[in-house]
This record gives C-alpha cells, structure tokens and sequence, in this order.
C-alpha cells in the first residue's frame, strides 16, 4: 500500500485505540484483495452526538448516542459489491469482507464501474479547522443552562410571547477514515454545535410560531443564547395578524434563510447523474446562459472551518472550488467519478457516501456569491411586493423547472416591510427565475453548507385570494 497522501493527518502511536481504526481500514481493503477484489475501498465512521431540550423553562430531554461501523465497496473487473458492519472485530472485519466479495459475485457488469485514478487521489494541505476541542470539552449542565437561556430570552422578549416550542444545544463530534487499493488512506475529524428556539407568539386570535438558530464547527463562535432568543421572538411577532392578498404578479424578495433553497434547487440541476438521465433543466446547457449576468454559483469544500469543508470527498479525491455558473453561464456539473465515466468527463472531487453502497453525488459549500446592496436597499426599492420568510411543500419539478409552493412572509409597500401575509403561493419556473433574478444581496452568511444572500426576482406570481 502506497504511503498516506500528503497533508493526511495519522494520529501517532500515543493513541493506539483511534490509530487502529486507520488500520483496520487498511486491513478491510487487502483482506479483500487477498479473497479475489481487484479493487477495494473502505469507510469508517465513528461519532457521538448530544441534544439537551428545554421546554417552557424546564428540562424535557437529554440524548447521548455514539456510533462506529465501517463499510467496504469492492470490484472483481466491472461488477460491484458492498456490505457494512459495526462489528470492528477481527472476526467482523472477515464477515465484511465476505459478504461484499458475495455481492459482487451475482451482480451484473457495469462498464462505468471503478475507483478514480491513482494521480486523481489526494488530500488538501493544511488545517482546515473543521475540529475544535471547545465543543468536545463542553459540560452538561452549561448546555442545559444555553438552552434555557434561549428560550427564556424569547418569552420575555414582549407579553404577546405566550408558548414555546422548545429550545435545544446540540453537539456532535465524528471521524471519518478512508483508505483504497491505489495507495490512499486518510482521516479528518470534526465537531459541530448549534442552538436554537421556537417561541409561539399570541394575538387574540392570531398565533404563530418562527425560529432562530446558530451554528458553528467552534463553541466560541455561536451567536450568544440571547440573541437567539429575542431574534426568534421578533420574527414571530412580525408574523402576527397574516392576511392573504390579491393575486397578482410582482417582484419577489427571499430572505436569506428561504433563498437556500434556490441553491438547493440548482444543486439537484447539475448533479452528475441527472444531467446524464437528462432529467434535470439544465441538461444539455454546459456553456449556455442559464442566468442572470449577475448571478455566479460556487462550489468550494476548502474553505476552513465551514460545514461542507473536507480535506478529500468520499472516493478519496481532494476537495476543491468549482465555479458551477459564472456571470450566469454554466461553467460546470458536480461530478464522482462514475458520473464523469459516464459523461466522459472528470471528477469534481465531489463522491460522497454513507457506509454501504456506491459513491453518490455531493457539494461542499454551495453558495451564491453576494451583491453590493443591503437588504433594505432592496426592500425600498420596492413599491409593491413579497417579502418570503418561509416556504412550506415540494412543488418543485427538476426536470420542466416548474416552481409552485406555499409561502409566508411580509408585503412591501413603498419600499417598507407593511404588513404579515400567509396562506398564499409563489409560481414560475426556475429557468425564468434564474434569468428573471435582478438584485442580490451582500448579507451571505454561512449557517449550513449550502448559503445564499437576500434575493430578488423581477416578477412571480403571488397566488391568493
């Protein structure tokens, strides 16, 4: 087995226990080799995860769970098997290998089939800060008292405060080790936490509920319980008192947090395999303009401490920043190696996978670059228009690009936030939306991996009343 990739971290012999798990990774893959594999690839993945849940300022749950298995993908020629266990045993290991070597034996043939090339495999240098031991060193009893520090900012935020839905802390910290027949072996840890509240806020008979939330791979970096809490309250109290407007056609302006899914919606356009079934819009359009000038969407797993962020994608190729459409051309799909076989194309280090099974098709951090005007700057040029704050239903078709769903949110009436709106839908289509968006905000902030500023998009149609 050729040395670790460069920039991989190994833990050294001081802790044999984590060490072995790198080992036995290792140990999976020529143990498959040995049984008749021509190709072998192995995951492990260990975690612990944490939830403290507050309610109406008393405690209502603690969850503590952990989690360590391994997976094994392997080859004879062009026909595919896999089998995972969570029995690390040497015994385990022995029936994982078996099992797959099984599979694979009665599948078919597929040309497509096979690990990525050897000078395709790598990982990033450096640190990219996706562990921070100040979410690891955390007590019980602070992440009760975060929680009920949220919550408790929310119900007295303003008397028309009058339920709760609960506020939470979450932590979670995992490994992931990956090691294959052409030379690669390498491990990253990371950690993640996040707090949030939903606060129920009461007028006569109107009543609503909204959340807040803050996330982060580092403690230090959350937003203070607080200010979660009133910022909940708040957008709960602005949804009080919702009436339901006209059908019309205007502009119509997606607040961050709503906005997201917009980029969700390309992500599933230009992945791999949907553009090969051609069941995706944007089939067929590589080079074309399919937006705006001034829309230009990345994909980048470099960027240090964020949530889609990883030194190499689960087929072991290093992560990297792909320009997906640039001043609203598409410039470029998100491939694994299969789907780029399939295109004949290349990877765009962008594998990912559970345990069992073959390689899907992932992002890193997917993002729409940011404008120059704030969200107010939008908002008052706005004589008349919707304000999204939530989106509720899936009718969104990939393939024609039809978008219909139910929303919520606020009027703009000259150029001011006026008055709750509710039980109404948003209609067009993707590809006029893209083309039709006018105005993006310069508020991009990361709170997942996928992240979008305030935008605004020229005319949908408002279905009310």
């Amino acid at each position: 087995m050729r040395a670790p990739q460069r920039g991989i971290h190994i833990l050294g012999s001081q802790d044999l226990s984590q060490n072995h798990l790198l080992e036995l990774a290792g140990d999976a893959v020529q143990r498959a080799l040995a049984a008749g594999a021509s190709d072998a690839e192995c995951t492990v993945s260990e975690g612990d995860e944490f939830t403290a849940s507050v309610r109406m300022r008393e405690l209502e749950s603690l969850k503590e769970a952990g989690s360590r298995a391994a997976g094994l993908r392997i080859l004879i020629g062009k026909k595919t098997g896999s089998s995972y266990t969570s029995d690390l045993s040497v015994e385990g290991v022995a029936r994982l290998v078996r099992s797959a070597i099984e599979l694979a034996d009665i599948t078919s043939e597929d040309p497509h089939a096979g690990l990525p090339e050897p000078e395709e495999l790598g990982s990033i240098d450096g640190d990219l800060r996706l562990y921070s031991e100040d979410v690891e060193g955390l007590e019980t009893e602070l992440k009760v008292d975060l929680a009920k520090r949220a919550e408790e900012a929310a119900l007295s935020a303003d008397p028309r405060i009058t339920n709760s839905e609960g506020a939470s802390f979450d932590t979670y910290l995992s490994r992931r080790i990956f090691a294959n027949s052409r030379g690669f072996a390498g491990e990253y840890r990371s950690s993640y936490c996040s707090l949030g509240t939903v606060p129920v806020a009461r007028d006569g008979e109107s009543m609503e509920r909204d959340y807040w939330d803050t996330a982060s791979r580092r403690f230090g970096a959350l937003e203070s319980p607080e200010h979660v809490g009133r910022t909940a309250a708040r957008r709960a109290l602005r949804r009080l008192n919702a009436v339901k407007v006209e059908t019309q056609k205007v502009p119509v302006v997606f607040e961050p947090r709503v906005a997201r899914s917009i980029l969700d919606h390309i992500c599933d356009a230009v992945h791999g395999m949907s553009i090969y079934r051609h069941e995706s819009f944007l089939a067929d359009q590589l080079g074309k303009q399919v937006a705006a000038g001034n829309v230009t969407v990345v994909d980048d797993g470099t960027i240090p401490g964020l949530f889609g962020t990883s030194p190499f994608d689960d087929e072991g190729v290093p992560s990297r920043r792909t320009v997906v459409i640039e001043r609203g051309v598409l410039k470029s799909y998100l491939l694994n190696s299969y789907a780029a076989r399939k295109l004949g194309m290349k990877t765009t280090g962008n594998a990912s996978r559970g345990l069992a099974g073959n390689a899907g098709i992932g992002h890193g951090n997917f993002f729409l670059e940011k404008g120059v005007q704030t969200p107010e700057q939008i908002v008052a040029a706005i004589p008349n228009g919707f304000y999204v704050t939530e989106l509720i239903g899936f009718g969104v078709n990939i393939v024609t690009g039809d978008y219909s769903r139910g929303a919520a949110g606020l009027w703009i009436r000259n150029g001011e936030l006026a008055f709750a709106v509710s039980e109404v839908t948003i209609a067009g289509n993707l590809k006029e939306m893209l083309m039709g968006l006018e105005t993006i905000g310069s508020d991009l902030e990361f709170r997942g991996s996928i992240a979008a500023p305030t935008i605004k998009i020229g005319e949908m149609t408002v279905g009310g009343k």
